[in-house]
């Protein structure tokens, strides 16, 4: 990194550093099928709150419905996802991972966990520290982009 980069360079060139080498050093939860970034945060999604429906999973992502419809139609044809008419509303489907699935994220998360923990215990204690103080600012920083609140200060602006 240069420091002519604004820091909003810098964090998405950090953060895609560390994505791309725990991906190298851990793997993809299905190498033999590939998957795109948005199907594994659907997966990902699902395995933290199964029973989310279509339209709960659009707005946790931050993605059109129609979008997560095709999303869920090539997991489920992928055998990744399962839907399951609510009790409640007939209408609704509300997904699920199918216990393959929910076993190898799972797999997969424990040890991209297990790796992430190593090297961050093999950082100095400032290092730690400053990553860990960090880490709600980043999640109120992601909050602020969410494409919900992109909406809430366009009607402002609008007023």
């Amino acid at each position: 990194m240069t420091r002519n980069e604004t820091p909003a360079e810098q964090l998405f060139a950090a953060i895609g550093l560390l994505r791309r080498h725990t991906r190298r050093r851990v793997g993809r939860p299905w190498p033999e099928t590939p998957l795109t970034g948005s199907q594994v945060e659907l997966v990902r999604l699902l395995r933290r709150r199964p029973g989310t429906s279509v339209a709960e999973a659009a707005a946790a992502l931050g993605l059109a419905a129609n979008t997560v419809s095709t999303l869920v139609r090539q997991l489920t044809d992928a055998g990744l996802i399962e839907r399951v008419r609510d009790e409640s509303d007939r209408r609704v489907a509300r997904l699920a991972l199918t216990d393959a699935a929910r076993s190898q994220v799972e797999r997969w998360r424990d040890r991209r966990n297990l790796e992430v923990a190593a090297a961050f215990d093999g950082l100095s204690a400032e290092d730690r520290a400053a990553i860990e103080s960090a880490i709600p600012a980043l999640t109120r920083l992601a909050g602020a982009l969410h494409p919900d609140r992109a909406e809430d200060s366009d009607q402002e602006v609008a007023r």
